[in-house]
Protein backbone atom coordinates (compact mmCIF):
# COMPACT_ATOMS: atom_id res chain seq x y z
CA UNK A 1 0.00 0.00 0.00
CA UNK A 2 2.76 2.85 0.73
CA UNK A 3 4.34 1.59 -2.26
CA UNK A 4 1.06 2.37 -4.11
CA UNK A 5 0.61 5.53 -2.10
CA UNK A 6 4.22 6.68 -2.87
CA UNK A 7 3.41 5.94 -6.94
CA UNK A 8 0.63 8.11 -6.93
CA UNK A 9 2.53 10.83 -5.28
CA UNK A 10 5.20 10.45 -7.80
CA UNK A 11 2.40 10.17 -10.69
CA UNK A 12 1.01 13.44 -9.28
CA UNK A 13 4.19 15.83 -9.40
CA UNK A 14 4.64 14.48 -12.65
CA UNK A 15 1.02 15.67 -14.27
CA UNK A 16 1.94 18.59 -12.01
CA UNK A 17 5.01 19.40 -13.80
CA UNK A 18 3.66 18.33 -17.11
CA UNK A 19 1.09 21.29 -16.83
CA UNK A 20 2.87 23.87 -15.83
CA UNK A 21 4.96 26.31 -17.54
CA UNK A 22 8.68 24.24 -17.95
CA UNK A 23 11.21 26.44 -16.08
CA UNK A 24 14.43 27.30 -17.76
CA UNK A 25 17.40 25.59 -16.94
CA UNK A 26 18.68 28.82 -15.69
CA UNK A 27 15.83 28.69 -13.00
CA UNK A 28 16.91 25.16 -12.59
CA UNK A 29 20.55 25.88 -11.42
CA UNK A 30 19.10 28.58 -9.05
CA UNK A 31 16.20 26.61 -7.68
CA UNK A 32 18.28 24.18 -6.64
CA UNK A 33 21.46 25.48 -5.63
CA UNK A 34 20.55 25.64 -2.26
CA UNK A 35 18.52 22.16 -2.08
CA UNK A 36 20.89 19.59 0.53
CA UNK A 37 20.38 16.96 -2.17
CA UNK A 38 22.39 18.91 -4.66
CA UNK A 39 26.09 19.44 -5.06
CA UNK A 40 26.01 22.97 -7.33
CA UNK A 41 29.16 24.35 -8.49
CA UNK A 42 30.39 27.32 -10.64
CA UNK A 43 33.67 27.36 -12.10
CA UNK A 44 35.45 29.71 -14.56
CA UNK A 45 37.34 27.71 -17.21
CA UNK A 46 40.80 27.79 -15.92
CA UNK A 47 39.68 25.18 -13.72
CA UNK A 48 40.62 22.40 -16.24
CA UNK A 49 44.22 23.02 -15.74
CA UNK A 50 44.61 22.23 -19.34
CA UNK A 51 48.08 23.25 -20.49
CA UNK A 52 48.12 25.05 -23.71
CA UNK A 53 51.09 23.93 -25.17
CA UNK A 54 49.80 20.75 -25.45
CA UNK A 55 46.71 21.64 -27.50
CA UNK A 56 46.56 21.50 -30.76
CA UNK A 57 45.19 24.89 -32.52
CA UNK A 58 41.78 23.37 -32.63
CA UNK A 59 41.36 22.72 -29.15
CA UNK A 60 43.12 25.45 -28.10
CA UNK A 61 40.80 27.67 -30.23
CA UNK A 62 37.79 25.72 -28.37
CA UNK A 63 39.37 26.48 -24.86
CA UNK A 64 39.84 30.34 -25.68
CA UNK A 65 36.16 30.05 -25.65
CA UNK A 66 34.86 28.58 -22.92
CA UNK A 67 33.87 31.12 -19.85
CA UNK A 68 32.71 29.14 -17.16
CA UNK A 69 30.97 25.61 -16.06
CA UNK A 70 27.91 25.64 -13.73
CA UNK A 71 27.45 22.26 -12.51
CA UNK A 72 24.97 20.65 -10.43
CA UNK A 73 24.68 16.94 -9.30
CA UNK A 74 22.22 15.27 -7.40
CA UNK A 75 23.53 12.29 -5.49
CA UNK A 76 20.82 9.77 -4.78
CA UNK A 77 20.12 7.64 -1.57
CA UNK A 78 17.97 5.59 -0.50
CA UNK A 79 16.18 8.30 1.60
CA UNK A 80 16.09 10.54 -1.58
CA UNK A 81 15.36 8.15 -4.34
CA UNK A 82 11.54 9.66 -4.78
CA UNK A 83 12.90 12.81 -5.64
CA UNK A 84 15.69 12.09 -7.78
CA UNK A 85 12.86 10.79 -9.72
CA UNK A 86 11.22 13.47 -9.67
CA UNK A 87 14.05 15.89 -10.60
CA UNK A 88 15.62 13.46 -13.19
CA UNK A 89 11.94 14.36 -14.96
CA UNK A 90 12.44 17.55 -14.91
CA UNK A 91 15.69 18.48 -16.30
CA UNK A 92 14.52 16.46 -19.08
CA UNK A 93 11.71 18.11 -19.53
CA UNK A 94 13.54 20.85 -19.46
CA UNK A 95 16.30 19.63 -21.98
CA UNK A 96 13.41 18.42 -24.32
CA UNK A 97 12.66 22.16 -25.21
CA UNK A 98 12.97 23.53 -29.08
CA UNK A 99 15.94 25.66 -27.78
CA UNK A 100 18.02 22.75 -27.50
CA UNK A 101 19.85 21.19 -30.19
CA UNK A 102 21.00 17.33 -29.72
CA UNK A 103 24.69 16.58 -30.56
CA UNK A 104 25.09 13.28 -29.15
CA UNK A 105 23.29 10.72 -27.24
CA UNK A 106 25.13 8.33 -25.18
CA UNK A 107 24.63 5.02 -22.93
CA UNK A 108 27.08 2.95 -21.27
CA UNK A 109 27.19 0.77 -18.18
CA UNK A 110 28.17 3.40 -16.32
CA UNK A 111 24.25 5.43 -17.17
CA UNK A 112 23.23 7.25 -19.82
CA UNK A 113 23.63 11.15 -21.13
CA UNK A 114 23.06 13.79 -23.81
CA UNK A 115 24.96 16.35 -25.00
CA UNK A 116 22.70 19.65 -25.99
CA UNK A 117 23.57 23.31 -26.84
CA UNK A 118 22.13 26.38 -26.99
CA UNK A 119 22.88 28.83 -30.20
CA UNK A 120 23.54 28.58 -33.69
CA UNK A 121 25.18 25.27 -35.26
CA UNK A 122 28.85 27.63 -35.65
CA UNK A 123 28.13 29.91 -32.93
CA UNK A 124 27.50 27.98 -29.54
CA UNK A 125 26.39 30.02 -26.38
CA UNK A 126 26.25 27.06 -24.29
CA UNK A 127 26.79 23.33 -23.98
CA UNK A 128 24.84 21.06 -21.51
CA UNK A 129 26.30 17.96 -20.42
CA UNK A 130 23.60 15.22 -18.71
CA UNK A 131 24.33 12.34 -17.23
CA UNK A 132 22.69 9.71 -15.00
CA UNK A 133 23.04 6.48 -13.57
CA UNK A 134 19.72 5.28 -11.49
CA UNK A 135 22.10 3.71 -8.65
CA UNK A 136 24.53 7.16 -8.07
CA UNK A 137 21.98 10.14 -9.33
CA UNK A 138 22.84 12.55 -12.01
CA UNK A 139 24.79 15.62 -13.07
CA UNK A 140 23.97 18.34 -15.16
CA UNK A 141 26.42 20.59 -16.16
CA UNK A 142 26.50 23.89 -18.21
CA UNK A 143 29.70 24.84 -20.19
CA UNK A 144 29.05 28.64 -21.15
CA UNK A 145 31.09 30.51 -23.73
CA UNK A 146 31.14 32.71 -26.82
CA UNK A 147 30.54 31.64 -30.20
CA UNK A 148 31.61 28.01 -29.55
CA UNK A 149 32.36 25.65 -32.33
CA UNK A 150 30.84 22.21 -31.65
CA UNK A 151 33.61 20.19 -33.40
CA UNK A 152 36.02 22.70 -31.57
CA UNK A 153 34.03 21.40 -28.28
CA UNK A 154 33.98 17.86 -29.06
CA UNK A 155 38.07 18.41 -29.96
CA UNK A 156 38.36 20.07 -26.19
CA UNK A 157 36.66 17.48 -24.93
CA UNK A 158 38.65 14.07 -26.61
CA UNK A 159 41.85 16.05 -24.78
CA UNK A 160 40.25 16.39 -21.68
CA UNK A 161 40.04 12.80 -21.55
CA UNK A 162 43.27 11.94 -22.61
CA UNK A 163 45.24 14.69 -20.35
CA UNK A 164 46.50 13.84 -17.45
CA UNK A 165 43.65 15.90 -15.49
CA UNK A 166 42.50 14.45 -12.18
CA UNK A 167 39.43 16.35 -11.15
CA UNK A 168 40.93 17.05 -7.67
CA UNK A 169 40.24 20.73 -8.45
CA UNK A 170 36.41 19.79 -8.44
CA UNK A 171 36.54 18.88 -5.23
CA UNK A 172 33.27 16.74 -3.69
CA UNK A 173 31.95 17.16 -7.38
CA UNK A 174 34.52 15.73 -8.21
CA UNK A 175 34.57 12.73 -6.28
CA UNK A 176 30.75 12.00 -7.01
CA UNK A 177 31.30 12.37 -10.90
CA UNK A 178 33.77 9.54 -10.15
CA UNK A 179 31.47 7.34 -8.50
Amino acid sequence: MKKATQIFGLGILLLTMACSPTQSLQEYYVDNAENPDFISLDLPASILNLEEANLNPTQREALQSLRKLNILAFKKTLANAQSYEVEKAKVNAILKGDDFVELIKLNSKYGKGVIKYLGDADAIDEVVIFGNSDDKGFALIRVLGDNMNPAHVMQLLKAIQTSDYSGEELGAIGQFLKG
